[in-house]
């Protein structure tokens, strides 16, 4: 069982991060493809992954078990993580303290191989292993899905948001999900152990991860910066046509008519389909099909949740509304 205790002021400090975290993708996503659960959701993309991976790959391995501790370095809560290179520099400099604790706690229940004693250490050739395993695996796992892992992501966002509007902090810490139970002023999760996280004051970070599974996460030193990984839901043929669609293909043709960009424009910040169909006076089994030739062409993703289904456009959908609403050049 996790247990994250709040006081007022961490109440006042609780926000969503702003999109995926590639370091915590890598972790998570690293650890499920070495497990058999979730086959539903991941089953696809395992069988997709696993033949695709180089060597250098399993350098990963040791570090990150399919279940129990992770060193805590490898997922970095401050400085820039804007893009997978930044968040890579940021954890290849992780002070030599940091690296040789985080080790020692994961020798006392792992075996670890002889070149972590170096990383340990602070050696830059153990770290730029590191960082160039890291590089690779994101690239030929999950980099081919990286916009559908965004669009999930976040939609989930949107979901929170509109919590956070209906019920204030303690609504969005209510509504994060079966695995969550709020008893104010303390939020529980299931946990493969018990852990006490106390905020303190200094406020949380929810952080929605795709390749969460099967339970929250949160980091073991609760002297770090306090964040909480959480899984979010999934379309279950995500994996679908990774590389997106091939020059040429004709995704767009479909989407030409008012009504459908009319449904666009109201998943912008989030709809369901009974709101859709009142907004727009339009049938059920038409706004259907309307966000399936959407869902195809990779501009409206839906998250289901236990009492209803949200639409939101991705990112790819934002920008063509916004390159449709630019003005015209004079």
């Amino acid at each position: 069982m996790l247990r994250v205790y709040f006081t007022a002021e961490d109440l006042a400090r609780v926000r969503i991060a702003p999109g995926p975290d590639h370091l915590w993708e890598i972790s998570n996503s690293f650890q499920t493809l070495q497990r058999r659960d979730g086959t539903r959701v991941f089953g696809e993309w395992r069988r997709w992954a696993r033949p695709r991976l180089s060597g250098s790959c399993r350098a990963l391995s040791p570090l990150l078990p399919p279940r129990g501790y992770s060193p805590d370095f490898l997922t970095p809560t401050q400085g820039d993580s804007g893009t997978l290179q930044a968040a890579v520099d940021r954890l290849v400099s992780t002070p030599e303290p940091r690296l040789r604790a985080d080790l020692t706690r994961m020798t006392a229940s792992s075996q670890l191989p002889l070149w972590t004693q170096a990383l340990a250490h602070g050696d830059p050739q153990a770290l730029r292993r590191l960082g160039l395993a890291l590089r690779t695996y994101h690239a030929e796992a999950l980099a081919p899905f990286w916009q559908r892992i965004r669009a999930h992501v976040d939609a989930d966002r949107i979901v929170r948001l509109h919590s956070l509007l209906d019920g204030g902090t303690e609504g969005l810490l209510a509504g994060l999900g079966p695995r969550f139970r709020w008893r104010a002023p303390v939020l529980e999760a299931d946990y493969p152990v018990d852990h006490q996280l106390r905020l303190g004051g200094r406020g949380l970070t929810l952080q929605p991860s795709f390749f969460c599974w099967p339970t929250p996460i949160t980091l073991a030193d609760g002297d770090l910066p306090p964040v909480l990984v959480y899984p979010i839901e999934h379309e279950t043929d995500w994996t679908h046509s990774p590389t997106g669609s091939r020059p040429g293909s004709d995704t767009l043709g479909p989407l030409l008519g008012h009504t459908r960009a009319a449904v666009l424009r109201a998943v912008r910040t989030g709809c369901s389909t009974v709101e859709l169909a009142r907004l727009l006076a339009v049938t059920h089994p038409a706004i259907s099909q309307h966000l399936k030739v959407l869902r195809a062409a990779g501009l409206v993703t839906t998250v289901r949740g236990a009492t209803r289904s949200l639409h939101v456009a991705t990112a790819e959908g934002r920008a063509l509304l916004h390159s449709a609403e630019r003005p015209p050049p004079p």
